[in-house]
C-alpha cells in the first residue's frame, strides 16, 4: 500500500486558553483522583562485594621417618592378638621356634603350629571332629540314663541330644547338652550323667590317639 498526499478534511484538534501571555504547557490527560501524587525515582541498591578472608597458613610440622627397609631389629609380638609389640628379644618360655609357653613352632601354649592352647595348627582347644584323617571313636560301653520321680510321674519320654570330647583314655569329658525334649523334670542332668559312664576306643588321626568331638543321643523311655 502506497499513502499519497492528498487535500481532505483534516484530523487535527483544538484548544481553548485562559488569557495567559505564557507558553501553554503540554496537555494533559485528566485524572479522576483529586491528588495527583508525583512518582519517585526507583531506589538503586548498591549491593557491597563480600570481604575476601585469607585463611591462616597451616604450621609446619617436622617429623624424622626412616622406611621399612632399615629396620634393625624385628621385635616379635607375643601374646593377644593386638597387643602391644615385646620390648625385648625374648619369645617366651617354650621351645621349638615358636612363640609362648609352649611346645613346637605355634604361639601360645600348647603343642605344634596352631595359636593359642591345643595340638596340632589351628585356633585354640585340643579337640578334632571325626572326618579327613580322624577316625570315629569306638563305643565299648554305653552309659544307662536314670527316670527322676517328677519325671515318672509325668510319664516324660522323648530323646536328649549332648554332646562330650571323648579323651584319649576313652572317657566323656566337657559333657553339655544341645537338644532338650523337657527339661523342667531333670532329666538333662541325668543324661549328662549317662554320658559321663560311656566308655569308648578313642579317635585316631595319623596312627596316634587324639580327643574327638562326638555327639549322642539318650533316649528316655517308660516300658
Amino acid at each position: 500500500m502506497v499513502w499519497l498526499t492528498v487535500a481532505g478534511e483534516g484530523g487535527g484538534g483544538g484548544g481553548s486558553g485562559n488569557g495567559m501571555p505564557d507558553p501553554p504547557r503540554p496537555a494533559e490527560s485528566p485524572g479522576r483522583d483529586t491528588l495527583t501524587v508525583p512518582a519517585a525515582k526507583p531506589l538503586v541498591k548498591e549491593f557491597l562485594q563480600p570481604a575476601t578472608i585469607e585463611p591462616e597458613p597451616m604450621p609446619q610440622v617436622l617429623i624424622p621417618v626412616a622406611t621399612l627397609a632399615s629396620a634393625t631389629d624385628a621385635l616379635p609380638q607375643i601374646g593377644a592378638i593386638g597387643a602391644p609389640p615385646s620390648l625385648t628379644l625374648s619369645q617366651g618360655s617354650g621351645d621349638g621356634g615358636g612363640a609362648g609357653t609352649g611346645h613346637g613352632s605355634g604361639d601360645g601354649s600348647g603343642r605344634g603350629m596352631g595359636l593359642g592352647d591345643g595340638m596340632d595348627r589351628g585356633t585354640g582347644g585340643g579337640a578334632y571332629r571325626p572326618g579327613s584323617d580322624v577316625t570315629m571313636p569306638i563305643e565299648i560301653e554305653r552309659g544307662k540314663p536314670r527316670y527322676t520321680m517328677e519325671a515318672m510321674r509325668a510319664r516324660a519320654q522323648g530323646s536328649i541330644t549332648v554332646e562330650c570330647v571323648v579323651q584319649t583314655t576313652g572317657v566323656c569329658e566337657r559333657i553339655h547338652v544341645l537338644r532338650s525334649f523337657d527339661p523342667a523334670f531333670g532329666l538333662d542332668r541325668e543324661a549328662v550323667n549317662a554320658a559321663a559312664q560311656w566308655r569308648f576306643r578313642p579317635g585316631m588321626r595319623r596312627g596316634e590317639p587324639v580327643p574327638v568331638i562326638v555327639t549322642m543321643e539318650i533316649a528316655f523311655a517308660l516300658r
